[in-house]
């Protein structure tokens, strides 16, 4: 399986990162295991998480799907050849985002003891704290760093001002870089990268790793219609967002590509994501085996110029 570099962190992975923010959420530890099992048995490697997944849930308080992955990886004895990213700054009860030195340096100890492991390959900031010094926050990364404790750092969700002042601090000041961005970003879902942050991390030669690759399951081709709503826990999300004209025109680009390469939509929505000169690799969720199926298919899949081309097209705003 052909690998690729994630900006200059020295690390690699496989076309496709798995989304871990649905353990201990929509499926239990005993199903979160064999995910990821069967994950890494097909030759992928990189694991995204999260301290605040899943706080969200009923009855949880966050922390649960690094405890699962840090219960697994003990039980396989398997962290080396593990990629794992991890991430930093969400509310964990604090009720604010927080981004500040003396609250990165506890958290990272909390995410290492839940996950098991004495460090971290790469560690995200996860959403913007405005009220810290981006030079702060840096600061807290370079300890960490030397520490040995985190191997390099990545950022989601900043804004082009906030990612553009980080990356001068770091030229400035010495600072370590944010070497791996990552964006909300998809088939359907793309004019907020393209037009912002996207060609920042071309010029600086970070990896760029998106979340909500299959914008909320729509692009698998399950939600057609209101009827189908009820086929998962997001399709509250699905209707407002997706269900229109340019949705179901993505939708038909989507089938149609899939049933000429025997693959499924789902397969397509992520080799697009994968034959993207913009994108590392697309991250993606899995609750069930035929999930993964799709990744294996997307990580095989030529689209030709054609076929890009199309889903292009209807993609189009």
């Amino acid at each position: 399986m052909k690998k690729a570099l994630l900006g200059n962190t020295g690390l690699s992975t496989s076309p496709i990162v798995l989304g871990c923010n649905v353990f201990g959420w929509t499926i239990d530890e005993k199903q979160s295991f064999t995910i990821l099992d069967e994950f890494v048995d097909l030759g992928f490697e990189t694991l995204d998480t999260a301290d605040v997944y899943s706080r969200w849930a009923s009855g949880n308080k966050g922390g649960e799907s690094e405890r699962i992955i840090g219960d697994w990886m003990k039980s396989k004895g398997n962290r080396n050849s593990i990629n794992l990213i991890t991430k930093v700054g969400a509310d964990m009860g604090q009720g604010k985002r927080d981004l500040k030195e003396a609250y990165i340096i506890k958290a990272v100890e909390d995410s290492l003891q839940r996950l098991q492991t004495d460090y971290i390959d790469l560690y995200l900031t996860h959403w913007d704290d405005d009220q810290t010094p981006v030079e702060e926050t840096l600061g807290a990364y370079q300890k960490l760093i030397e520490a040995g404790k985190v191997k390099a750092i990545g950022a989601c969700n900043l804004s082009v001002d906030r990612l553009s002042a980080s990356i001068q601090a770091h030229k400035d000041h010495g600072l370590p870089k944010y070497e791996v961005f990552q964006p909300e970003y998809n088939l359907y879902d793309r004019e907020g990268f393209e037009t912002g942050t996207a060609q920042l991390c071309k010029d600086e030669g970070m990896g760029v790793i998106c979340y909500y690759a299959l914008a909320m399951g729509f692009l698998t081709g399950k939600y057609r219609s209101k009827e189908d709503l009820g086929k998962s826990v997001r399709g509250g999300g699905i209707e407002k967002k997706y269900l229109n004209e340019r949705g179901m025109r993505i939708l038909e680009g989507l089938d149609k590509i899939s049933a000429t390469h025997g693959v499924s939509q789902a397969a397509v929505a992520l080799a697009w994501l994968i034959h993207s000169p913009i994108i590392t690799a697309p991250i993606a969720s899995a609750t069930k085996s035929n999930h993964l199926q799709a990744f294996v298919e997307a990580a095989s899949l030529n689209l030709n110029k054609e076929e890009i081309n199309l889903l292009d097209h209807v993609s189009a705003y």
